[in-house]
This record gives C-alpha cells, sequence and structure tokens, in this order.
C-alpha cells in the first residue's frame, strides 16, 4: 500500500466525516483513515480546480469533487482499491477517457453515467469541459468487509467497465453522496448498509453484465433498449415470449435476440431470470415476507426452482442471502 500522510504534510486540509477523522492531503493526493495505511486517491491536474469533500466507512470511502472553473484538467488514477465513479454532472467540448484494457471513449456528455475501475487498473481522463463538472468517486478496498464474501461466493472478478448506466447503483452512490456531503456522525449503519448494496450490485454485473451507455454495432437502439428494458421491469412476475419483446423493437424474433444479446451481454430469457434475482435480493431485505412468498410473487413455480435459480446467479440459497444482510 502506498505511504501514510505524514504527520505534518503540506496543505492539508482536515474533515469530520460520517465516522471517524479523515485528512485529505491536496499536494500528494493521498487519503488516509483512522486506523487505515494511506492510499492513493484519483489525481487532478491542476489540483487547485477541484474541490474535494471525504468521508470514510469500514471497507468504503469517498469524494464528493466540484470543480470551481471550467478550464482543462487531466485526471489519473492507479490504486490498490476499487474505483466506482458517478458523473452527476459533466460534459465536455473535447478530451478522452480509458481504463487499461478497454478501447477509449470520447463521450461528449458524461452525466448520469458511471465508471468502474478494478483495483491496479489504470483510469485516466482529459476534459475541456463545458459544464461545471461534479462527480463523486467511491474507493472499495477489495479485501474489505464488503467484497470478502461476495468474493468467496463469486464464480467472475469484477470487471471494469467505461460509461454505463445502472439504477441501482446510481441510486446507492447518490444516498452515499449525500452521507459525505451531511458529515453526520450518526450515519455509520446506514452508510454500511448502503456499502453491502453496492458490493452486491457490482458482483450482479459481473454475473448479469450491464447495459452498455455507448450503442454497439448490431445492437439495439437506445429507445429499443429503454422499451424493452421497461417491459421487463414491469413483467418481471410473468412469463415473457421473445415474439412480445422483438415487437416492442419493432424487430422479427430472429434479429431481436441477436441484438438484444449485443446490447445487454446476454439472451432475454437470462436477463429476465437476472432482474427476477435482483427484485428477489431487495425483498429479501426486507424480512416481511418469506421466502417462498417471494419466490411466488416474483413467478417461479415453487421454492426448490427458485432456490436454484438464486444459487446459480448469488452463488448462495436465498435464506443464506437473507443472513447475509440482516
Amino acid at each position: 500500500m502506498p505511504r501514510p500522510i505524514p504527520a505534518n504534510g503540506p496543505s492539508r486540509l482536515t474533515l469530520v466525516t460520517a465516522t471517524n477523522h479523515r485528512e485529505y492531503d491536496r499536494d500528494a493526493a493521498t487519503l488516509t483513515g483512522a486506523g487505515s495505511d494511506g492510499f492513493r486517491a484519483v489525481q487532478f491536474r491542476p489540483a487547485h480546480l477541484a474541490e474535494r469533500q471525504t468521508a470514510a466507512w469500514h471497507g468504503l470511502s469517498g469524494e464528493v469533487i466540484r470543480f470551481v472553473s471550467q478550464e482543462s484538467f487531466v485526471s489519473d488514477y492507479h490504486g490498490p482499491c476499487h474505483l466506482l465513479v458517478f458523473y452527476k454532472q459533466a460534459a465536455r467540448h473535447s478530451g478522452e477517457s480509458m481504463i487499461e484494457g478497454l478501447p477509449r471513449s470520447t463521450l461528449y456528455d458524461l452525466s448520469g453515467k458511471l465508471t468502474f475501475v478494478p483495483a491496479g487498473r489504470r483510469f485516466r481522463e482529459s476534459q475541456e469541459p463545458r459544464v461545471f463538472t461534479r462527480a463523486t468517486y467511491l474507493y472499495i478496498d477489495p479485501h474489505g468487509p464488503l467484497l470478502e464474501r461476495e468474493a468467496a461466493a463469486a464464480e467472475a472478478e469484477l470487471a471494469a467497465r467505461l460509461f454505463f448506466d445502472d439504477p441501482v447503483l446510481r441510486q446507492t452512490t447518490l444516498k452515499l453522496e449525500a452521507l459525505i456531503e451531511a458529515g453526520s456522525s450518526g450515519s455509520r449503519l446506514y452508510a454500511e448498509a448502503l456499502g453491502i448494496v453496492l458490493a452486491h450490485e457490482l458482483f450482479r454485473l459481473s454475473y448479469c453484465g450491464a447495459v452498455r451507455a455507448e450503442p454497439i454495432r448490431g445492437g439495439l437502439a437506445g429507445w429499443q433498449q429503454r422499451s424493452v428494458g421497461q417491459y421487463i421491469e414491469d413483467n418481471l412476475s410473468e412469463q415473457i415470449s421473445l415474439a412480445e419483446l422483438a415487437e416492442l423493437a419493432k424487430l422479427s424474433v430472429f434479429h431481436f435476440s441477436r441484438a438484444f444479446t449485443r446490447s445487454f451481454g446476454m439472451p432475454p430469457h437470462r436477463y429476465h431470470t437476472c432482474r427476477r434475482i435482483e427484485k428477489a435480493k431487495i425483498l429479501l431485505a426486507k424480512l416481511n415476507q418469506s421466502v417462498t412468498e417471494i419466490a411466488l410473487d416474483l413467478g417461479f413455480s415453487d421454492t426448490s426452482s427458485f432456490t436454484a435459480a438464486f444459487r446459480k446467479l448469488a452463488g448462495r440459497t436465498p435464506t443464506e442471502f437473507r443472513r447475509s444482510v440482516v
């Protein structure tokens, strides 16, 4: 791990955060927390353009970044923690973004997009902004408590993703952003609960894939993705035929199936099952329904078929999952 900040380092901003005393060294772009070594955060050049507010919890740290100018800047990250970026407001006249191992992107409007950088991968962006950029950066310890149980059950590593959309991850990130800004000492348990959701969702992407933010040749158009995706969400408990979905997209069944797989990273039936299991996770965490009731509500014929599907995608049974989040 990178060295901690020295006790009397230069240009230090001290913040009281949600759970502990946290310090940020503007020059070294290093974050430290109580009882932990320092780690390298995203660096911005010129550094004075970015105002940073930080917070730290067990296995999870975050920054809300606001740029005070529309001058061009470069951001760079290469660290031991996973990085999740949510661009709340970001658009550029020119520039590019890259994650080591993925194609570069010159997407102009980044607002509302997410980016995930696995630990140890290089991430770099250049921006000539046309708005005042605002973003949230979440740093997740790959060996910390949020990921250790998920990683033990996972069959796939967390994959790098550049500019994607995921409603659950976006809403979870917004809630953590609000906690960073509030700096309330009473938010620890809520933040840790959100961190568990964050971990589940990141591994869910590895199992179930994610809709790509940029058009894929041979895939569905944006309006087709939205229409079909929303129809599936509204009918999770129903048996949905390929013909129904193809009609929504105004394509033949053959062409729809191929285009859907290109855009969503999996066939329609598997995507439908993945979304059912994600809805099941939310219901299991609420404790007001039994496993059998949830299975029937989501359209499974019986508890055993639900348990088999859940175990295949989540790496554990519904009961085991409920115990892990309660």
